[in-house]
């Protein structure tokens, strides 16, 4: 295949120009554009073509009712307590570049919309919107069965940045959400998950709302020569 400039710069556009926006129209995505993205993300690549990837995908009163289940026990600060991730996501230690860099993304969001570091119920309520798909239509949940181990993990991450890059071609906007994990026991019971299935993380799909301001946010990437050691 040799494809031509055009070609290249609609992949390209796709790629780059997704971001984790947190803001949704209410428009709704028909079954058949979500089917799709999810066929054109399945040809991500795994080890021995194991597909080690399961995705639910809650609309209307499914995708409310766990919205509402989650968000009664993220505003309860027992119950909350009572629910803990069943794998790290972050680091126990965090170190610099990268706490720095979670820093800034923090920092540069609540300063979009007007959160003093000290206002501690105006992030609680921003952190809340995770658990309400940050208004979008769509909330996907995708899980993986227990016996698969960390190289199925990684397979994993290809097919959801395959997911966020087809919904950025058919003009759709997404928010991986490693929030939801915290809450995988409600999670699990109310998707019907099966014991073997662990959650991975959730997602907001649909249309993005031009008129919100934590839309604006555009995070910083390191330049290549930042990352990358070329040896001749």
């Amino acid at each position: 295949m040799n494809p031509s400039p055009e070609q290249i710069a609609l992949v390209d556009a796709a790629i780059t120009s997704r971001r984790s926006l947190r803001a949704f129209l209410p428009t709704p995505v028909p079954r058949e554009t979500i089917e799709d993205i999810l066929a054109v993300a399945a040809r991500a690549p795994s080890g021995t073509n194991t597909q080690p990837w399961k995705v639910y995908v809650l609309t209307g009163r499914a995708k409310d009712e766990l919205a509402r289940q989650v968000t009664s026990a993220y505003d309860d600060p027992a119950e909350r307590a009572a629910h803990v991730e069943e794998y790290a996501y972050y680091p126990t230690e965090w170190r610099s570049p990268f706490i720095d860099r979670r820093r800034k993304v923090g920092w540069d969001l609540y300063s979009l919309l007007g959160i003093a570091k000290t206002d501690k119920a105006r992030m609680h309520a921003q952190h809340r919107r995770n658990y309400e798909f940050f208004g979008a239509p769509v909330g996907l949940i995708f899980t993986i069965d227990r016996v698969m181990r960390q190289g199925s993990w990684l397979d994993y991450g290809m097919f959801l940045q395959n997911v966020m890059v087809a919904a950025r071609a058919r003009g759709l906007d997404t928010c991986p959400q490693a929030a939801f994990t915290q809450f995988h026991r409600i999670i699990s019971a109310h998707i019907g998950a099966p014991e073997n299935e662990q959650v991975v993380c959730g997602m907001s799909l649909g249309h993005a709302d031009p008129a919100a301001v934590e839309n604006t946010l555009v995070t910083e990437r390191e330049p290549v020569g930042g990352f990358t050691r070329f040896l001749d």
